[in-house]
């Protein structure tokens, strides 16, 4: 193997320098303090049936704070187990089309009454 020179911390892919591995390999935490995994390769938090507070907000696309609001307002379907709130996917796309619906049959009817108030005036 031929030596190639290198500033200090630099790693070749692969190599390993204080426990930190560089190269196409990149690594982040799952956010449990648990097992790291790969990126690139399938995210199995984003399939997961049951979703804690943190990744349900990224699935909802709200912040957690707001996500704690709304299960406080019993707004949103959430259980604890323990004493951490979790929130199972399915139960989450029901209440998103649920919502969606309300809100496009809630458009239609405001639409009608604007019609019907507009027809009225003339």
């Amino acid at each position: 193997m031929l030596w190639t020179p290198r500033a200090p911390g630099q790693a070749l892919e692969g190599e390993e320098i204080q426990g930190k591995r560089r190269g196409p390999e990149t690594t982040e935490r799952d956010g449990s303090g648990g097992q790291a995994r790969k990126l690139g390769q399938g995210n199995m938090a984003d399939s997961r049936e049951v979703m804690n507070i943190r990744q349900a907000s990224q699935y909802l696309g709200v912040s957690p704070d707001t996500l704690y609001k709304y299960v406080g307002e019993q707004k949103i379907p959430a259980f604890k187990l323990g004493n951490r709130w979790r929130f199972k996917k399915s139960k989450l796309d029901q209440w998103m089309e649920e919502k969606s619906s309300q809100m496009e049959s809630g458009t239609k009817h405001k639409a009608r009454a604007a019609t019907k108030a507009a027809a009225g005036s003339q």
